[in-house]
């Protein structure tokens, strides 16, 4: 039974989330929802960040399958994370919220530039960072992307909304009967090869001992719950 509440928290936040009922493009209603459960973890008080991806938009990887450059393709991606990153931080604002749009790539009258130090300051005066572009560079996905900005910000713990409970031996969209874990370590997930993070994000998480927390963000409520420590989804430590 977990209990204690974060100090400090990343939150991954897929393009695929901001979707809603469609195939492409931004759910405002989502977004809204999104951010008001995002104020409630700061209210705890809780330092937050989120890593926005832009899948709902662009996938670069995709583009890439048919023919494009893949660096150019991963660039394009990097920008849709920016427009998913201003719908969030005007949701934000819209509820009296402090904000800061960071971008891993310079362009100064959209976002802030990625300076570990000044977003680590911003987090200690209670304001939400909102951190787009990944980590600026192609061929890193938002999942090595998210782990790396928490290890550089000391997040205590990356949190991963997916649209299932948590973590399960198989996909329990398909398979009714999958298992679901409410514990692992990082050796156990990897023995079984459990799809939770791509391999070189998961390494990270291992190797510097950062607990992840996978769980719906699609039951409401659950985003304040996994903050305060309560037993929500499945938690992978070392």
């Amino acid at each position: 039974m977990r209990s204690m509440a974060y100090d400090r928290i990343l939150l991954k936040l897929s393009g695929e989330a901001l979707l809603g009922g469609g195939e492409t493009g931004i759910d405002p209603a989502l977004v809204a929802r999104f951010a008001r459960e995002i104020a409630d973890v700061r209210a705890l008080p809780t330092q937050v960040a989120v890593l926005v991806g832009g899948g709902n938009l662009f996938r670069g990887a995709e583009l890439a399958e048919h023919g494009y450059d893949r660096g150019t393709a991963d660039y394009m991606g990097m920008l849709a994370t920016v427009l998913n990153g201003l719908a969030l931080t005007d949701a934000l604002e819209r509820i009296g919220e402090t904000v800061r749009l960071v971008s891993s790539i310079k362009m100064e009258e959209v976002a802030e530039p990625y300076i570990r130090r000044r977003c680590i300051r911003h987090l200690e005066k209670g304001r939400i960072v909102v951190l787009t572009c990944g980590l600026g560079r192609p061929f890193f996905s938002t999942d090595t992307a998210a782990v790396q900005r928490a290890l550089e910000i000391g997040a205590d713990v990356v949190f991963k909304g997916t649209r299932v409970k948590g973590v399960y031996d198989r996909d329990p969209e398909q398979f009714p009967d999958a298992k679901f874990y409410e514990r692992l370590t990082f050796d156990d997930a990897m023995a079984e090869h459990l799809d939770i993070l791509d391999q070189a994000a998961f390494a990270l998480c291992r190797d510097n001992g950062l607990p992840l927390l996978v769980f719906n963000l699609f039951e409401e409520g659950n985003l304040l719950r996994a903050a305060k420590g309560e037993s929500v989804g499945t938690l992978v430590t070392g």
